[in-house]
């Protein structure tokens, strides 16, 4: 997985009043938890908007005053009305102990349905799993090429190694659509094989007519 750093500072006295002198100074208040104790600290908010605002999920290297703690990001809390960051927490991660995110869910391959004038529908962007750290990648690719109009995939049919899925097997991921414009293989291929069947019954009928060899 990809890992990003972040400078942070930590905080010399917490509280309302402490926080929104932080937040004018386009400073975030963070904290990071589940090691052997609490850290709360700041960082600026253009460094954090980095981790925020991207479709990539990363294990981030936090450098608060020189001390270093990997980490994932969890429950960014944003204004009301403005919808600037206020609050980000962070969970300590340690190697060899499970950990949870959401993982982007990519889709490979022009599908046939879409070809034939099907719709597609992303339903799932990402994936909720659990596993270590070093199992955990940047993106679940799903491939799409075979799939048909009126076909889906469902969190169940995913081949995920060493994680543990923590949605219901049964949530539609991505799914072909019908549409005014699509084209009916099956209306296709039936039209086909009556044209074979109307050349068979032509040459049938030359041959019944044709003059027989002396």
């Amino acid at each position: 997985m990809k890992t990003i750093e972040i400078n942070g500072h930590l905080r010399e006295s917490l509280g309302t009043k402490n926080a929104k002198q932080l937040r004018r100074e386009g400073q975030v208040p963070c904290v990071v938890y589940g090691g052997e104790k609490n850290t709360h600290f700041y960082a600026d908010e253009r460094e954090l908007n980095k981790l925020i605002y991207t479709p990539n999920v990363y294990q981030v290297l936090l450098d608060i005053d020189g001390t270093k703690v990997n980490a994932v990001m969890r429950n960014p809390e944003f204004h009301p009305v403005k919808d600037n960051l206020l609050h980000l927490d962070f969970i300590e991660v340690l190697s060899g102990k499970p950990t949870t995110m959401r993982i982007p869910l990519t889709l490979t391959g022009a599908s046939i349905g879409v070809k034939n004038g099907g719709v597609l529908r992303h339903n799932a962007k990402k994936l909720l799993v659990r596993g270590v750290i070093e199992n955990i990648p940047d993106e679940i690719a799903i491939d799409i090429t075979d799939m048909k109009i009126g076909t889906s995939k469902k969190v169940g049919e995913i081949d995920i190694k060493d994680l543990e899925v923590l949605e219901s097997s049964n949530r539609v991921v991505v799914a072909i659509k019908t549409s005014r414009k699509a084209i009916v293989e099956e209306e296709v291929e039936g039209e086909e094989g009556a044209e074979g069947e109307e050349a068979t019954a032509e040459g049938d009928d030359a041959a019944a007519e044709a003059p027989a060899e002396a």
